[in-house]
C-alpha cells in the first residue's frame, strides 16, 4: 500500500524524531476496525523494538476480537499539547505509526516482548519481573504490530521556535 504524504512537510518530523519519541512514550491510543466495522480505539502502554510496537492483553475482549477479524492498527501518540488560548492554536507534537497486528502464538517471542514491557515499566527488578510473569504469562497475551509507516508532525510555532523564529 502506498501511504499519504503529509501535505504540511514543513512540519514534519524526521524518522529519527519520531523514533525518539516511541522510545521515551509511556502510551499511546491502538486503533483498530471494531464491531459494526465502527473504530474501536484504546489507550495502552507499550514497548517499542525492532519497528515493532508490543502490547500486553487480557485473553478475550473487544480489542482481541478487532485484532482476529482485521489485521491493521494505527497507534497514535501524542507527545505534545499546549494550548495557546490567546493564539487560537495549540502547540502540538504527535506521532502515528500504520502497520499489521497479530497476537503472538510463540512462547519465546511472548517471553521476550513480556520482559522487555516490564524493563520499561519497572526498571531493574529483574527478580520482581520473573515472579510476575511467572505468575501472570499463562493469563496474558502478547500483541505485536509490524510498522509499515511511521509518520510525526508537530505545530509550526515548533517548528519556527526550532529554527530560531525563522
Amino acid at each position: 500500500m502506498e501511504f499519504r504524504e503529509m501535505r504540511r512537510k514543513r512540519q514534519q518530523l524526521s524518522t529519527e524524531k519520531c523514533l525518539e519519541i516511541l522510545n521515551r512514550a509511556t502510551a499511546g491510543t491502538l486503533a483498530l476496525l471494531g464491531d459494526g466495522d465502527y473504530p474501536y480505539a484504546v489507550p495502552i502502554s507499550y514497548v517499542y523494538a525492532n519497528n515493532c510496537l508490543f502490547f500486553h492483553s487480557a485473553l478475550s475482549g473487544h480489542k482481541i476480537d478487532a485484532i482476529n477479524k482485521y489485521g491493521k492498527a494505527s497507534f497514535c501518540i501524542i507527545d505534545k499539547d499546549e494550548v495557546h488560548g490567546d493564539e487560537y492554536t495549540t502547540y502540538f507534537r504527535s506521532i502515528i505509526a500504520f502497520g499489521r497486528i497479530k497476537i503472538l502464538s510463540d512462547p519465546a517471542e511472548k517471553l521476550t516482548a513480556t520482559q522487555m514491557l516490564g524493563r520499561k515499566y519497572n526498571p531493574n527488578q529483574e527478580e520482581a519481573l520473573q515472579k510476575e510473569i511467572e505468575k501472570g504469562f499463562d493469563r496474558m497475551l502478547i500483541i505485536r504490530m509490524d510498522i509499515e509507516h511511521l509518520t510525526g508532525k508537530e505545530a509550526i510555532e515548533l517548528v519556527r521556535q526550532e529554527r530560531g523564529g525563522a
